[in-house]
């Protein structure tokens, strides 16, 4: 007998019904020589910190490091679970061959091959590797079925990605716990979580510290077209109005007049991210719905492998995408003047060398029926972008017109589509988003003659600055996958473009534990930090860890070890050496506690990122304190605002009030300034340096009802 095994029931079903197993069993299929069963995602799991000694059941200091020797797995505590496994097991020792048959993945590979080694396999193992679950796909890779050795690199990569997870979360977690945590406060570190926190907390802080200002602009109506003075926004109303009386004087005229040609480019196919960021922008679906809808299309049979971080197609498919066009009978009048012509071999569509594993997510020609709502649109959104990328480009007009009042520059600019392409794919779409309607619109201008010149009705336009927008799941998303923002170092940069924080399969759960965690919370759309995110990425000094390097760093090295290139044990000492360090770091660190409740640890729990623990309903979280947004306590009439060394009255010329950032040679926390602010007084503190004092001062910083500083002993 040849035993199968696939990652879930539903797969074994389709791949036992092709290949004539058909007899069904006690956790398997049998028939014409095989035997199909199943798992159902992770059997196994790294051993937990309890597993290799008592010592470690407990989260204490002085046990940290926690270093196994040799990292070993475990069936997960589940009856289910075991009893499947005692079924492959029985299956395993007594075939002649295994074909692991798991999902076409790094994670894929891992599950399959830990399931294999805890059921002590001997036997030879080939691979099923494919990126569609139609019955053609499983019969063509049947037929070409691989050596399970050649994907020894990706398992390597597998393993060592979960000994690194399992290596900084177990101890980070403990770590910043037991030094920096309250009460129940559990301080969650993650390789990936964190910087990904890290860059929502950073956002959140460019806002809170936005000050927003006014501005005015000149504009002015010439033949029904209106221009925009091309000068430096004014600050100053007296200025706008000065420049309005003066356009008043001058006439209108043409300096320079400019059509030019240009094309739109089709859009990418889909990856995952560019999938769940497209359906947040649409359909406000999270990137966990996602990738659940996407999953289950794909389960049955109507769309590609989903899990992938590529936009192009391996070259040998181009044969079939005729087929499959063809195949696509509910979009026939969209694919009608595709299959016009021979289906041209695009190079924005084509590349071997940007395919690994798998190709960009496409609809397999399987017809869509008795799909729910949800499922449908995103089938639709993969349909309609597969069929958008063979349609010719949009051509476009662009107008350019410069003019002058007296000395003052005016521009005005135009755009016309001349032939739609590829945009008559989404030409009846109504869901389209007011911001991307704004920016595809047309706008036509009439035909100005250099030199022309006449009356305009000239007007002032007054707008205010507005701060960073807060994060999306799409834009979240978006900054996960490229980090470019975060990294300064080019190489580092080019890398992220492709790996960035976590994979793309990982980046959807992350958000979610995110969220899970009570570190970050949704508003609308909108995501935001909550306080104890804020105080858990203040508390991290180890940039490393906040940082999307490391992340940029592992992923580097992992790249390489599937390859190859990198020794998996190089790679483990590397990441046992970089916890010890941060052990050392933060034991010996002295700076803020974190007091906001939050929840109880699991203690039998992992840490891991990607299976997140059973938490306790955590206490709603104190809101941030903005100190620019506290009023004066002086005058009581006017907001704070923050100077180079002070924070000070908005109206400090006449109120007078201000308080420095650095008092009696201590410099002040925001707890203490907020504190100050809402209470008159500070918690007690060592340190302060009177003058005239030899000492260091222990006592309360108090404001007195002159609203001077003084300390309270």
């Amino acid at each position: 007998m040849k035993v199968c095994i696939a990652e879930k029931p539903s797969v074994a079903r389709d791949i036992a019904q092709v290949i004539g197993a058909k007899d069904r069993k006690d956790g398997y299929f049998e028939g014409n020589g095989y035997q199909v069963t199943w798992t159902f995602g992770h059997f196994c799991t790294l051993k937990e910190p309890h597993d290799y000694t008592d010592q470690w059941k407990y989260w204490r200091l002085e046990d940290l490091p926690m270093i196994p020797a040799s990292f070993g797995i475990k069936l997960i505590d589940n009856g289910g679970v075991q009893k499947q496994f005692k079924i492959i097991e029985q299956l395993v020792l007594q075939c002649e061959e295994v074909i692991n048959c798991g999902d076409a993945g790094q994670e894929g590979e891992l599950i399959q091959r830990w399931v294999l080694l805890k059921a002590q396999c001997t036997a030879p193992v080939k691979r099923l590797w494919i990126s569609s679950l139609t019955e053609a796909a499983i019969r063509e890779g049947f037929q070409k079925l691989k050596d399970a050795n050649q994907y020894d690199n990706l398992y390597a990569a597998g393993s060592a990605r979960a000994i690194g997870d399992w290596l900084l979360g177990m101890n980070a977690t403990r770590l910043f716990t037991k030094k920096f945590a309250q009460g129940k406060t559990v301080l969650s570190i993650g390789r990936v979580q964190t910087p990904t926190l890290a860059m929502i907390v950073a956002r959140q802080k460019e806002i809170n510290a936005f000050v927003s200002e006014e501005y005015w602009e000149l504009k002015t109506i010439y033949r029904e077209t209106e221009f925009t003075a091309a000068i430096d926004r004014i600050k100053v109303p007296d200025r706008a109005e000065k420049g309005l009386a003066y356009l008043k004087e001058h006439p209108f005229e043409i300096t320079s007049f400019e059509k030019k040609e240009g094309k739109e480019g089709n859009p990418r196919l889909f990856d995952l991210t560019a999938l769940q960021v497209e359906a947040n922008k649409k359909y406000g679906y999270t990137a966990d719905d996602t990738l659940k809808y996407i999953q289950n299309l794909y389960e049955k049979k109507m769309v590609t492998y989903p899990r992938v971080d590529t936009t192009y197609l391996s070259e040998d498919l181009h044969p079939k995408i005729a087929g499959i066009m063809q195949d696509l009978t509910p979009y026939a009048a969209l694919t009608a003047p595709i299959l016009a012509n021979p289906i041209p071999k695009l190079k924005s569509v084509f590349d071997d060398k940007k395919v690994t594993d798998h190709h960009a997510i496409i609809p397999t020609g399987v017809f869509p029926s008795n799909l729910p709502a949800e499922e449908k649109r995103i089938y639709d959104l993969v349909a309609r972008r597969f069929i958008a990328a063979f349609y010719p480009e949009c051509k476009i007009s662009n107008t350019t017109v410069l003019g002058k009042v007296g000395q003052v520059p005016f521009k005005v600019t135009g755009k016309q589509i001349l032939e739609p392409g590829w945009k008559e794919v989404y030409a009846n779409e109504v869901n389209a988003k007011k911001e991307e309607k704004e920016e595809d619109e047309e706008k036509i201008l009439p035909v100005f003659v250099v030199g022309e010149s006449g009356p305009h009705t000239p007007r002032i336009h007054k707008g205010k600055t507005t701060p960073p927008k807060a994060f999306t799941e799409a834009t979240l998303l978006r900054a996960m996958e490229t980090a470019g923002k975060q990294v300064d170092d080019e190489e580092m940069r080019e890398l992220l473009k492709d790996n960035g924080i976590g994979r793309p399969s990982t980046r959807a759960n992350i958000i979610e534990t995110l969220f899970r965690r009570k570190y970050i919370e949704k508003r609308k759309k909108n995501i935001y930090a909550t306080q104890t995110g804020i105080d858990l990425i203040d508390t991290i000094q180890t940039e490393l860890l906040k940082s999307p390097e490391l992340t940029g760093i592992w992923e580097r090295k992992l790249r390489l070890i599937e390859k190859g290139e990198y020794a998996m044990g190089t790679f483990k000492q590397e990441l046992i050496q970089m916890v010890i360090d941060l052990t050392v770091e933060v034991k010996t660190a002295n700076y803020r506690v974190i007091t906001v409740a939050a929840d109880q640890p699991e203690k039998k729990e992992k840490d891991k990122e990607d299976k997140p623990k059973k938490e306790t309903k955590p206490k709603e979280p104190k809101k941030a304190v903005v100190i620019e947004e506290q009023q004066c306590p002086k005058c009581k009439s006017h907001l704070l605002k923050k100077g180079n060394t002070a924070y000070g009255c908005a109206n400090f010329k006449v109120c007078g009030f201000k308080l420095p950032f650095e008092v009696f040679g201590k410099k002040l926390s925001d707890k203490q300034i907020a504190d100050l602010l809402s209470k008159g007084k500070t918690g007690k503190a060592k340190g302060w340096k009177l003058t005239g004092a030899d000492n260091e001062t222990e006592g309360k910083l108090t404001l007195n009802t002159a609203f001077e500083l003084e300390i309270e002993q």
